[in-house]
């Protein structure tokens, strides 16, 4: 038995106990340059803070750049906090999906940050609060003529504003217009996948208990790869020392 490890779900029907690894990998070679093992749920261990602390520690990462990662990462909190570092997230955005399908969504309604108010399709308009920030249109969705593309709610839609809801929104739309964000993504992703898969290949049972010792197992492993990787692109061994064959 474990006491630090926790539940999870990797998806609704597949479930595991156990820890989470993070890395952040150069994506041309798949180079792992750092690491980290968390619980697998609880305080900091979000794959996007989890993200975010790995890549603060990541000591080849001094200069603003490009930060890949999957929607999984796409939170406003990271956004931001990528934003005010000067990188450029290339992050496939969290999905959008309307309440009904082929219905309205989140970014077919307007949001005035400084009134405090939510716009719909329709032309209604609705008020949140800063401490709430959640604008319901009650009454006006009854007679509303786009009612059946909207909610089903007999209270009428309602819409959560999130605090970092202009991040995301212009995130999405930048995504949704930007090829070579999106082409960007779909270049480099098979070999950062690649770094997963072989940090995971045969590894999934750990050997220790505890977050302790299992992080520095897997720092220790995430180092065996790389020397694996060097080797296989050229690394050799010289009379003065290892050396990258160019």
């Amino acid at each position: 038995m474990d006491t630090e490890t926790r539940h999870a779900h990797k998806s609704r029907s597949r479930k595991q106990d156990g820890f989470k690894a993070h890395i952040a990998a150069e994506p041309d070679t798949g180079l792992i340059t750092n690491a980290a093992l968390t619980k697998a749920t609880g305080e900091g261990t979000g794959d996007a803070a989890a993200g975010a602390a790995v890549l603060a520690g990541d000591d080849s990462f001094t200069e603003p750049g490009q930060v890949l990662a999957d929607s999984a990462y796409g939170t406003g909190d990271l956004l931001t906090e990528l934003h005010e570092a000067g990188h450029d997230p290339v992050i496939k955005p969290w999905p959008c999906t309307p309440n009904i399908p082929g219905g309205f969504g989140v970014d077919d309604f307007t949001v005035d940050h400084e009134a405090l108010t939510v716009t719909c399709p329709a032309g209604n308009t609705a008020s949140f609060t800063a401490k709430t920030r959640t604008a319901k249109f009650g009454t006006a969705c009854a007679a509303c003529s786009f009612r059946d593309r909207c909610t089903t709610a007999a209270a009428g839609r309602s819409v959560t504003v999130n605090v970092h809801d202009q991040i995301q929104r212009a995130h999405r739309a930048r995504w949704n217009t930007d090829t070579q964000m999106r082409a960007d993504y779909k270049k480099h992703r098979p070999m950062v996948e690649r770094s997963i898969a072989w940090l995971t290949r045969g590894a999934r049972r750990l050997r220790y208990r505890g977050v302790t010792k299992n992080d520095a197992w897997l720092k220790l492993r995430a180092s065996g790869i790389n020397l694996r990787q060097l080797c296989t692109t050229g690394l050799t061994r010289t009379p003065g020392g290892w050396q990258i064959a160019t």
